[in-house]
């Protein structure tokens, strides 16, 4: 929706670029509003902003009435009812948060999982995600800090069942793979709240009550006949390494079902490079090399080599930030490096990042 920028509050998800003078924009599409964003509109004394019609904690939102609403009332009848009544990727996404954030609750409260309302829920989106790499790779913008915990399993989620479509999994395999993906972590609800909300370092003890929640999750959904049993075992399973460091059960590589393989990288994926209450989100470009290097032996190679293959699946031309705030376009990518393809800078100078390890993408812009 557009809306006058003294209509805009904090957690408000901008889907537009705001433009200033130049044409670059002084605020980029999918981010998430703060005080200083809104210091920026008023300073700029920028006319119209388009946001999307939930907060980032997937909240609906309801803009004031506003005195100097005129301009955008024109904006809202040059759109067609049609663009109005079709919801955004990003705004199904954050209705599904919503929607998780209160199964959520409920199972806190100590009732049982209602697959058949995930499935309306989720299954609609993952087939839309599975039409689209970008909306996937951008689904680290649309979380917040306070209200992680939702966003990160939905998320993983979408994440799991789009690489799970594109490694050829039959439709009936990935739906259940993203199925799973989602509620993976809803044993966390028999976790105590300020273990989860905990900002500093886990004592061991709280650890180990951490440690459970695959088994919990899976207790969750034992007897469902609307999750198959491989679903089941990928939830029961997405904590474990093939080289035997996970848990909650320890095993080995040969006892680990393939479908968890996909849920455990996305859910690193995810955590890593969405912003935490005691952690700073990463680059996802950054994320991807660490899981190719740092993580060899702990998760399937298949299934890495597909993750990455995906996530960096950008066409000739695309626009990136590299990490020295300079702004490049996509010139070639290398399929033995696909983290670090050749950019063409502003100033028309070309660099192969493979060369540079100082120099990474930190976002895509476009």
């Amino acid at each position: 929706m557009k809306v006058h920028p003294s209509q805009v509050v904090a957690g408000c998800m901008i889907i537009q670029d705001v433009m200033g003078k130049t044409n670059r924009p002084i605020i980029p599409k999918n981010t998430v509003v703060h005080p200083i964003h809104m210091r920026v509109l008023n300073q700029f004394k920028v006319g119209v902003v388009e946001v999307a019609n939930r907060l980032s904690d997937g909240s609906a939102f309801i803009p004031e009435e506003s005195m100097e609403d005129t301009e955008v009332e024109e904006h809202k009848e040059q759109e067609s009812p049609e663009s109005l009544s079709q919801l955004t990727f990003q705004e199904q996404y954050l209705e599904a948060v919503q929607a998780y954030k209160k199964w959520f609750e409920d199972w806190r409260g100590g009732t049982p999982v209602d697959i058949s309302a995930v499935r309306k829920v989720m299954v609609p989106l993952l087939e839309r995600a599975a039409q689209s790499n970008r909306d996937v790779f951008l689904l680290h913008h649309f979380s917040s800090k306070d209200d992680y915990y939702y966003h990160h399993s939905v998320a993983v989620g979408l994440l799991s069942g789009y690489i799970a479509s594109k490694m050829n999994y039959s439709y009936g395999d990935w739906i259940q793979i993203g199925l799973a993906g989602v509620l993976s972590d809803s044993g966390m609800a028999k976790v105590e709240a300020r273990i989860i909300n905990k900002t500093g370092a886990l004592r061991e003890e709280e650890f180990n009550k951490i440690r459970k929640h695959p088994t919990y999750s899976y207790r969750y959904v034992e007897k469902t006949p609307l999750l198959t049993q491989n679903a089941k075992l990928a939830i029961l399973q997405h904590h474990e390494r093939l080289d035997g460091s996970g848990y909650p059960l320890g095993l080995q590589q040969g006892k680990i079902h393939s479908y968890s393989q996909i849920i455990a990288v996305s859910d690193m994926y995810h955590a890593m490079t969405s912003e935490r209450t005691y952690r700073k989100k990463h680059s996802p470009f950054r994320v991807l090399e660490e899981i190719q290097k740092e993580q060899f032996g702990r998760f399937d190679h298949t299934v890495v080599q597909a993750f990455i293959k995906e996530m960096t699946n950008y066409s000739q031309g695309t626009k990136v930030k590299l990490s020295n705030n300079q702004q490049a376009a996509i010139v070639f990518v290398e399929s033995s490096h696909p983290t670090r393809p050749m950019v063409q800078l502003e100033d028309q100078s070309i660099y192969a990042l493979r060369d540079h390890h100082d120099l990474y993408i930190e976002e895509v812009l476009d």
